[in-house]
């Protein structure tokens, strides 16, 4: 009788810790956070396509459509295999002695990750997916700087490279527990990370590459802009996850971020569609929707950190400010940065980034954003900030430039005169856009 009582009491003290056991893990993993972080996931990977594709699609001519197309279809699946080959874990692994820099090769192609492993309070894998769309859209980016004129192979070693050399490598500096990071750089969503680096990247490869046939005096007007302001559409509403997730949870701060997203977007097209319409006398579309743009990416480092009446700031200065921008990359520089990457993500990048450091100050009246960390002040923040964007900008500019060189040795970067002529949907693909 003693014994079976005994048995019976080890039964029940083993389901005890059983269900305890299950009941801390079910606490670790937050439901709401996790749906709101796989729903954000999805709407930055809905950013690159279709949106930017068909964004993108719609500025170049018509000869060209379906390699843009192709291109950001392309870099979608090369970033993704090369994220969980080495990205994710070079960028967010400990990197001991030299964690400063870079992080570790011990999560190659996720090994160590399972259905139990978490990053905070959301499962790991989702961490590691959201991650990945950011790795994703950013030298997505970039194709729009190279339009028209390089070949797909080059563009293709040149993204897988240059996602690997660049962007990890920045990513673990701010958010991987890096150098920028530790000194307390703002960027909530990717200033420096995603919008200076593929800003800095598009200008120097506008630069290696040279100008279209024809640029600046032939007209190269917009094939399609209803495939453009379609594609706008689908970046402004995949903002919202990319904004509004990088809080990394369903609470005040991505609401806040979503807020100041959306306000800066209208905002900035707003600014930009009147600049035009003061110096041409009508407004165009192609300027409200570049404007949006503008707004989108200037307010995305500041986004975690600002509040409304900073994001109205931000989003008509970007608009003002990004579009003297475009103007003197191609009229006064006569620099070929086909689709704007740098004068609207660039420049973008570098005032959010800039802003940021003003903006998150608590002493602004109607313009006060969330306040300084403990042992900040404006000026100080504004330091980092400034350190941040210079150390963003020119390690991308150089290692950049390296990487064009070497590839344009190996397989040559530009496609020939002819072949431009004919366009890069039947030189390169042997398809056309459109057959009426």
């Amino acid at each position: 009788m003693l014994f079976s009582t005994r048995l019976v009491a080890q039964g029940i003290l083993v389901l005890l810790i059983s269900t305890l056991s299950t009941q801390v893990f079910a606490d670790d993993l937050n439901a709401a956070n996790t749906a709101w972080i796989m729903t954000s996931t999805a709407l930055v990977l809905f950013m690159t396509i279709p949106g930017l594709a068909l964004f993108y699609g719609g500025l170049v001519r018509s000869k060209n459509v379906l390699s843009v197309l192709m291109q950001c279809f392309a870099v979608t699946c090369v970033a993704s295999i090369i994220w969980f080959a080495i990205g994710y874990s070079l960028a967010f692994g400990d990197g001991g002695s030299m964690n400063a820099w870079i992080g570790n090769l011990d999560n190659v192609f996720l090994a160590k990750l399972g259905e139990d492993s978490m990053a905070g309070d959301i499962p790991e894998s989702v961490f590691a997916m959201f991650q990945m769309t950011f790795a994703i859209i950013t030298p997505a980016l970039i194709v729009g700087a190279f339009a028209e004129r390089m070949r797909f192979s080059a563009m293709l070693l040149f993204s897988a490279l240059w996602l690997i050399a660049v962007y990890v490598p920045i990513t673990h500096w701010v958010w991987g527990g890096g150098w920028l990071g530790e000194m307390g750089l703002l960027d909530f969503a990717g200033g420096t990370v995603v919008h200076i680096t593929a800003g800095v990247g598009a200008l120097v490869a506008a630069l290696v590459l040279g100008n279209r046939k024809g640029f600046p005096q032939q007209a190269m007007p917009p094939h399609n802009l209803t495939m453009t302001v379609t594609g706008a559409g689908m970046l402004w509403v995949g903002w919202f996850g990319f904004n509004g997730g990088s809080a990394l949870a369903a609470n005040g701060d991505a609401g806040m971020a979503m807020l100041v997203t959306h306000i800066s977007a209208a905002a900035g097209a707003l600014a930009w569609m009147t600049m035009e319409w003061i110096k041409f006398g009508k407004p165009s579309v192609l300027g409200i929707v570049t404007g949006m743009v503008a707004g989108l990416g200037t307010i995305t480092p500041a986004s975690g950190f600002v509040g409304p009446g900073g994001a109205l700031v931000i989003g008509f200065s970007a608009g003002i400010v990004c579009y003297y921008a475009t103007q003197a990359i191609k009229q006064r520089w006569k620099i070929d940065d086909s689709l704007d990457v740098f004068p609207v993500h660039g420049v973008g990048g570098i005032l959010g980034t800039f802003y940021a450091g003003i903006f998150a100050s608590d002493a602004l009246g109607v313009f006060s954003g969330q306040g300084y960390n403990e042992g900040m002040n404006m000026i100080s923040q504004v330091q980092v900030q400034l350190v941040g964007i210079a150390a963003t900008f020119v390690y991308t500019g150089i290692v950049t430039f390296i990487l064009l060189k070497l590839i344009d040795k190996v397989l040559v970067l530009r496609i020939d005169e002819e072949s431009e002529t004919s366009g890069l949907d039947l030189v390169e693909h042997n398809e056309r856009g459109y057959d009426l």
